[in-house]
């Protein structure tokens, strides 16, 4: 039966809320009141709901309006600008993601326990995250910029305007929803998307869309603070050094520090270009509809799989042992695992090509090293190939070791080869045209600090995304909610590869459910 396509002669969609919080029995008991023509039809509809819980709760999250915008402003870097009187200029990794989205990256919150007055807390809230969000956006100005292109007939390039601009958008919206609804779900429900501003925007609309937007939900129990970052500006190093200061600021003010609040880490606005090379790029093109494409993602499931220390040591020594080594890392070893069995799930020819690509950060492979605070994208993908036959007949320790021989070989004249090509042939790259459906693609990092990042609320109780970015294939890190090395991945695929990756027993072993949502509820 098609969920869907139920044609009911009654409010079905408060029987969907209905049998997300009671007893389906005293439903079904309840439906003999009906009239006898469509008793059958809903008796049915009920037994095929219970059977389907997780097309349960994501028929209503589509169907419901549950997140409503309230209020809409601009905030503005605070203090003195003449610092942000400038342009910056986009190096050839920012301009190679011009027609991809923008981050997408939030935290999930629980409200205080203790809240008495719910009016005053939120209020409160938000005064201090726009007044922080100010403070912070003094050190990192280009993101309340906007995107300019100059042109003419023999030039074309793209730059950030720091004068001049709104500012970066602060949006706060509301919902019916609880923390559990949200993640109680085997998948992630489709409402999350609903959490985040610039929903499909590219990079290049950063000529007449916030280069930042942020936008607080709160939930009848919890807040969730989502930010949609211009990915021609920052990578995910970058995006969480923002986070992590907006927090920093934050706590400072909770503490007394009105204004001259210090940072730990200061960002650092010098792009890098290599020798010789003009900081404004001409470009090959004459208008964007050259280089720019909107990619529609096809029909994924998004699932997070948690996996606990101990499994991924387990991973990272038998990954070496198979391959008589000590120079696997845990998450080359778990990249591969997730590569061969995602592989499997897709029930490829066996010669077939596929490829396990990493979105690698380069700041320290470069010599001399780019410190950590520069603030831009300093990433580039590497890849690891071979055949699917290949792939599954070897074992783990033999795909392992692919991907550490592609991440051993991204060094610095790597990355400056591949920024010397770059320079000679531009590319703007596409979602739908650089990322294929028979690959593994990973991306973000465990080791990016997301969950010491508190607002006044406490730790977060989950990280989430967005719709931005997400294909078939794509696996997003995030570090394990309980730390300690463990990681947690959220997994894009088809619903068919989805289904049986959920039934590859050496996967599914390989998974912990330890990290339990008891554990973020309490």
């Amino acid at each position: 039966m098609n969920v869907m396509a139920i044609k009911l002669e009654f409010d079905w969609s408060s029987y969907l809320i209905l049998m997300m919080k009671t007893d389906y029995y005293l439903l079904y008991q309840h439906s003999f009141s009906y009239d006898a023509n469509i008793r059958d039809s809903v008796q049915t509809s009920l037994r095929y709901l219970r059977n389907n819980s997780e097309i349960l709760v994501r028929v209503w999250m589509m169907n419901s309006t549950v997140v409503t915008n309230v209020s809409e402003c601009f905030i503005k870097p605070f203090g003195p600008a003449q610092e942000s009187n400038r342009i910056c200029n986009l190096t050839p990794w920012d301009i190679g993601m011009l027609s991809m989205h923008y981050i997408q990256k939030g935290l999930l919150f629980k409200k205080p326990a203790t809240l008495v007055h719910r009016q005053d807390f939120i209020e409160n809230l938000l005064e201090k995250l726009k007044h922080s969000l100010s403070l912070t956006l003094f050190h990192f100005y280009p993101l309340a910029g906007h995107l300019v292109t100059n042109k003419d007939p023999s030039f074309y390039t793209i730059f950030v305007d720091c004068n001049d601009s709104h500012g970066a958008r602060f949006i706060y919206a509301t919902s019916n929803l609880t923390i559990f609804d949200i993640l109680s779900p085997v998948d992630v429900p489709p409402v999350v998307h609903s959490f985040f501003d610039h929903h499909k925007a590219v990079n290049h609309d950063g000529h007449t869309m916030p280069l930042l937007s942020v936008k607080v939900t709160e939930l009848l129990d919890g807040v969730f603070i989502g930010c949609s970052m211009n990915h021609a500006i920052a990578d995910g190093t970058s995006y969480w050094n923002f986070f992590n200061t907006w927090s920093e600021i934050f706590q400072a003010h909770a503490q007394g520090h009105e204004y001259g609040v210090p940072i730990s880490r200061h960002p650092i606005h010098n792009r890098w270009f290599p020798d010789g090379c003009d900081p404004l790029i001409n470009l090959p093109f004459k208008h964007h509809d050259e280089f720019i494409t909107r990619f529609e993602a096809p029909q994924l499931r998004e699932r997070i799989f948690h996996f606990s220390a101990e499994s991924i040591a387990k991973l990272k020594a038998r990954a070496n042992s198979e391959s008589k080594t000590t120079k696997i890392s845990s998450f080359q070893s778990l990249s591969a695992h997730v590569w061969r069995c995602i592989t499997r799930a897709r029930q490829l020819p066996h010669d077939e090509v596929t490829s396990c690509k990493l979105a690698m950060n380069n700041r320290a492979r470069m010599e001399p090293p780019l410190p950590h605070q520069y603030f831009g994208n300093c990433i580039s993908v590497v890849s690891a190939g071979t055949t699917v036959g290949e792939l599954l007949e070897n074992d783990l320790g033999w795909a392992a070791w692919k991907v550490r021989l592609a991440v051993a070989n991204q060094n610095d004249r790597a990355v400056r080869h591949a920024v010397k090509e770059w320079l000679q042939r531009p590319v703007v790259y596409q979602l739908g045209v650089h990322f294929d459906s028979s690959s593994v693609t990973m991306s973000s990092s465990p080791r990016f600090d997301m969950y010491g990042n508190e607002f006044g609320m406490g730790k977060a109780a989950a990280v989430l995304s967005g719709y931005a970015n997400k294909f078939d294939g794509n696996v997003t890190s995030y570090p394990g909610y309980e730390g300690g090395g463990s990681i947690d991945l959220e997994v894009s695929l088809s619903p068919d590869a989805m289904s049986l990756l959920e039934s590859d027993e050496e996967f599914m072993e390989s998974v912990s459910v330890a990290n339990s949502l008891h554990w973020r509820l309490c």
